[in-house]
């Protein structure tokens, strides 16, 4: 495959892309940022202008390459899930079946499995895409076996509102000696394959939970007071904030034993809080364990520890 580099940028006119690439991911001297190639090949196979500002040179349209994609399995098939920083990085998995004819290998031929939110690739409000190429493997003379990543940056390019579900797209383009970054392509000498919704993957924001039984030490039959805080990853602000209105257990084991059973259900308030009372019975752990939503996956709090005298 072509460096990284070249993909990246079809021509400059394509940095008009709709499509708000993220800083971390943004097009570079080191970066991998298919976005601007593939609404190119999407508006020349759909018979529209490659790119903002095209030259009447532009013309033709991409022949089908013979590639298909299958066995995208994204994340291991658990869902991702992202604080307010750093980076996550995603494995993704796939096969590539192709023609005795096609070369993925070869240096002007790119490869790749991007995900992206939303009803179409070409109406996608958000794309996610790996900061270098996917490694392949022949598993016989028209079989690969890919492996990749997918780098995801909370803090650059995620919102509430992704917290949803991902579509995987694969492409290959065989550029035959095209120069993809030049004004005045001649897009019926570029071959392009592309499998869309190959697989779904869920976002979810990270949740995180606190407990505190007091007093602590208790006399026997006295009440305890057990409170927490269930608060999970904003990607709007960039903060952790409380998760209103959904119910966590609280759990009891008691001092040398490793199972813990459920006392009751507690509603969080409106700032993620938690509050309940129980009689001081033995000495034991007290815990809140969130079974999760679609949008944030379980957490169980450490439990703490209650002396009953």
């Amino acid at each position: 495959m072509r460096i990284r580099a070249t993909v990246a940028a079809v021509t400059g006119a394509l940095a008009l892309s709709a499509f708000a690439v993220p800083a971390a991911q943004a097009t570079g001297s080191d970066s991998h940022n298919p976005v601007d190639t593939l609404k190119a090949l999407h508006a020349a196979t759909s018979g529209k202008s490659a790119f903002t500002g095209a030259t009447p040179a532009d013309t033709g349209t991409p022949y089908a390459l013979d590639a298909k994609f299958g066995n995208v399995k994204i994340n291991g098939g658990k869902p991702i899930v992202a604080g307010t920083s750093g980076k996550v990085t995603v494995p993704v998995t796939f096969t590539v079946t192709h023609g005795a004819g096609v070369d993925i290998f070869a240096d002007d031929t790119d490869l790749d499995l991007v995900i992206y939110r939303g009803s179409s690739f070409e109406d996608a409000d958000n794309l996610l895409v790996g900061e270098d190429w996917p490694a392949c493997t022949n598993s016989s003379a028209t079989v690969a076996s890919c492996k990749g990543t997918i780098e995801v940056f909370p803090a650059e390019a995620l919102y509430n509102t992704d917290a949803t579900v991902w579509k995987a797209l694969g492409y290959v383009i065989d550029w035959n000696d095209v120069d993809p970054r030049s004004d005045d392509i001649d897009w019926s000498k570029v071959g392009y394959a592309e499998g869309d919704a190959l697989a779904t993957t869920k976002l979810q924001r990270l949740s995180k939970l606190t407990v505190n039984a007091a007093p602590e030490p208790v006399k026997k039959g006295k009440t305890i007071t057990v409170t927490g805080s269930l608060t999970r990853a904003n990607w709007d602000s960039g903060k952790y904030t409380g998760y209103a209105g959904v119910y966590a257990q609280l759990q009891f084991r008691k001092k040398n034993s490793t199972t813990y059973s459920t006392v009751k259900s507690v509603k969080t308030t409106a700032t993620g809080g938690l509050k309940t009372t129980v009689k001081a019975g033995v000495d034991g752990y007290y815990r809140y364990v969130f079974v999760g939503t679609s949008t944030s996956p379980a957490v169980n709090a450490a439990g703490d520890f209650v002396d009953v005298k």
